[in-house]
Formats: structure tokens, sequence, C-alpha cells
């Protein structure tokens, strides 16, 4: 498998630290409202990543971090804190707030059928970690004292902006928006590794420390969470393209430091989901999420395959007209998986394999997921018999996770929540009527009924049931 690094900026073998073992860590959302779509074509990505490993043999432990504090809308202690900013928007606790919308994220992943990570891990439960590795970086002359906070000092690295061929006159402080400029800092690259109350008296969640009661920074939650559950060595960090600076970069400043060697040689970054007007963002325009594409009718499906149509480092253009278009492709996409189905026999494996290998060079090939959907397409269109060709959809959608089958079922009125007694004698009657066998069909039929279940033929196919 060659893969994108941004680390090298080059497409590369993808190789681990342990073989057959992929450590993966994601960066997770800041819990203070919805996630929107575009921070979701991210985690879409990442899951079909981790799906694909998986497919392709390896044993996967992905991380990830859920923000509930310390994620402040500038790089200074001068900005507001997103959690403490939405909790009093909502007139919650930072607490109530994370909780709620920790579980509206879940929910819209489970929407989308993004698979939950092994560990996913509330910055808030490892205070005593951040603290420990703060010390460390001290002890060790990263990182200083300054106004009541703790900063690490990027002067002391060979190399800081990794990511990109920047020098210290292009960039003052960070990219994000809103960011200020802190005089506390000694160089203006210089990041928070932890804020005291000096300027955050109404911070709701602050904690004792060396260096007085406050809170962790943004960044070091995710270099602590990686170590401690994914251990010194982590093979592939991802995240939005978004984070590649400054969090990603200050990610690696800080864990190498700490570690005194390498920490994560591969980096997988997904480029923007944009509007027609411009990057799509939380704070303006209309406030797209899962919830709002299903009010207006969308399954969360044709979302994830409106995504997977397009390259992960490519940015994409959303509207209503595109996945309009993602949606007549992909119900087109289910009538012609549908119409197979009730084909008895077994699948031919020479034809499998064959079939099977452009699905795996897409894939193989930086994770090409558009080449990957018209593989399916050219399995669909060849020769193959229609056993083999269901055998081949259900293996592919074990990564594009379509609920092909699932949907082919609904769409010729096979309940895929049926009992599989009565799904195979559906089956059995598809297959006599395509053969114009109806005494057989209508055999089969009395069988189903006589078990519970009525059938009926209608305009969009058969309907079955229970009486």
């Amino acid at each position: 498998m060659r893969l994108y690094n941004t680390l090298t900026r080059s497409k590369d073998e993808f190789v681990t630290h342990t073989p057959g073992r992929v450590e993966m860590y994601t960066c997770g959302p800041t819990v203070y409202d919805y996630a929107h779509i575009g921070n979701l074509r991210s985690y879409i990505m990442e899951d079909v990543l981790e799906k694909y490993l998986e497919y392709s043999g390896y044993e996967v432990n992905r991380v990830m971090n859920i923000t509930d504090v310390g994620h402040l809308t500038s790089d200074g202690d001068t900005g507001d804190d997103k959690m403490l900013k939405g909790a009093k928007r909502e007139h919650k606790s930072v607490m109530e707030l994370a909780e709620f919308y920790t579980a509206a994220f879940f929910e819209d992943c489970k929407r989308l059928n993004i698979k939950k990570p092994d560990s996913v891990v509330p910055a808030t439960g490892c205070i005593d970690d951040f603290i420990r590795v703060i010390s460390s970086l001290i002890e060790k002359g990263y990182a200083y004292l300054a106004g009541g906070n703790v900063y690490f000092d990027t002067s002391r690295l060979d190399s800081y902006y990794v990511f990109n061929d920047f020098s210290q006159e292009d960039l003052a402080v960070g990219v994000r928006e809103g960011v200020e400029a802190d005089g506390n800092k000694k160089n203006k690259a210089d990041f928070a590794l932890w804020f005291t109350k000096s300027k955050f008296d109404n911070q709701e969640l602050k904690w004792d420390s060396p260096w007085g009661v406050g809170y962790p920074g943004w960044h070091i939650e995710c270099s602590c969470i990686s170590m401690k559950h994914n251990g010194e060595y982590l093979d592939i960090h991802c995240g939005g393209i978004d984070n590649a600076f400054p969090h990603h970069t200050n990610e690696i400043a800080q864990s190498e430091a700490y570690l005194g060697h390498s920490w994560c040689p591969w980096w997988f970054h997904v480029h923007h989901l944009n509007t027609e007007s411009g990057k799509m963002s939380k704070s303006k325009g209309e406030r797209l999420t899962v919830s709002r594409l299903i009010e207006r009718g969308y399954d969360p499906i044709v979302y994830r395959f409106f995504v997977l149509q397009s390259h992960y480092r490519k940015t994409l253009v959303f509207s209503y007209e595109n996945l309009d278009n993602a949606k007549t492709a992909y119900e087109k996409l289910i009538g012609k998986i549908s119409s197979l189905l009730g084909a008895g026999g077994q699948p031919d494996a020479a034809r499998l394999e064959g079939l099977r290998s452009m699905f795996t060079e897409a894939l193989d090939n930086d994770l090409n997921t558009s080449l990957g959907i018209t593989a399916l397409y050219d399995v669909l269109k060849s020769d193959a018999d229609a056993a083999t060709k269901l055998a081949l959809v259900s293996d592919f959608d074990r990564v594009l996770s379509l609920d092909l089958i699932e949907n082919a079922k609904r769409a010729a009125g096979q309940d895929s929540s049926l009992p599989d007694e009565i799904a195979s004698l559906l089956e059995q009657r598809s297959a006599a009527r395509k053969a114009k066998d109806f005494a057989k069909a209508d055999e089969l039929r009395a069988k189903i009924q006589e078990l519970g279940y009525t059938v009926e033929e209608t305009r969009q196919g058969t309907v079955v049931r229970k009486k």
C-alpha cells in the first residue's frame, strides 16, 4: 500500500513499527457544538483507512481524543475557550455540554457507518498525564514559565515547521481564525502547554498544578493521549489538513522533545469540504450537519457515497445539486445490485480474485476511493455470474460501508431484518419468478404465508410484512 505522507510530501510504501500491527491516532472533535459535514469528511476517510488496513490483514489500534477543555480561539490566554463559550450559549455546565455533544458526534458517526475507535479518551480524564509530561519538558529545558503560563520553547528545536517550508518571519503565531499575539512568549512560534487562572477566573474546569491552578493547552492533550494508548511509537496520525499547522506541528515538537526519539513517521491529512462560497465552518452560512441533511430528505449514507467519490487529498465542493447527483447515482447502484438478488450457486473463486484486484489496486494507490467505486461498477458490468458479483459487492463494502446489500434488499422488498428462513424462501421465489416457474413461485409464497408473513407485489418490488 502506497500512501501520501504529509511529513515527507511524497507517496511511499506504508510500513509500520511492528509488522502486522498499526498504531493509529485520529484527532477527535472539540465537543462544543454539532459537527458539521466538513468535519465529518475527515472522519469518513479515516474510517475507510482503518477498515482498509484491517481488510489488508493489519491489526489496528485506533485512538481518538475528545477535546472537552482547553481549546482556545487564540494561542494566547486572551481568547475565549470554545467549551466555556458553548456552555454560556446553551446555559449548561461545561461537562453537560461535553456529554451532550460527544453523544451527538457519535450518533452522527453511527449514521455515517463510521466505526467507533478502540479508545476514545476525553482530555479531562488525563490531567495527571499532562502535568507529568509538561514537568518533564521543563526539566529538559524545552519549556518555560512566563506570565503564569507554561510555554514550549521552539527555539530549542533544529526544525519546527516540519510540514511546510515556513520561516519564522512567514508566520506570526499561527493560521487559525482569530489568533492573537501573546506577549509572554520568548519566540513568536512558542505555544502554551498550561494556562493558569491569571486571566481565567471564570474558567469552570481547572486543576491544581505545580504552576498554579489552571488547565492544559489544546496541543498537549493529543500527544499525551496517544503516548498513553498507542505507546511511544505511533505509526500514523490522521486529521484535517487545517490541523497540520499549528496543532500537528506542535504535537511533533513536544512529543519528540519528551521521548527523545522520533515519534510518528506517517501523517494522513484530509482536505477541506468547501461550499461554493468557500471553506465550510460552524460560524458562517447554513449549519450543514447530518441532522440537517436528514431533515432535507437525504440518507446520511448518500453523503458518505458523495465523499468517497472524491480523493481525500482534493478539495471537495458541496452543493445540494452535487449531493442530488450522488443520491441519483447511489440509487441506480442499489438498483443494479438488487437485480442480482435471489441468484443461486456459488461464487467463482478465480473470477473473485481477478475482479477483487481492481479494488485493491485502487485502494493501495493512496486510498483512492473514487477508483475503488469505479472498480465496483466494473464488477457489476462484468460477465461474472450474479453470485460472484454479489460476493464482491459484499467484500468491497467491508471497506466502503455503504450498506449496499442491505439497501438492495430493501429496494427489492426484502427486509434485511427478516428471519434467515424467510429471506431464503424469498430468494428462491425470486429465482423461480425470473425462470418463469410461476407454480414454484406460488408454492414458495404459500410457505412464507404459512410462517406468518404476507407477500405483496408492488411497482417498487416485492414487499414482505409480518401478519
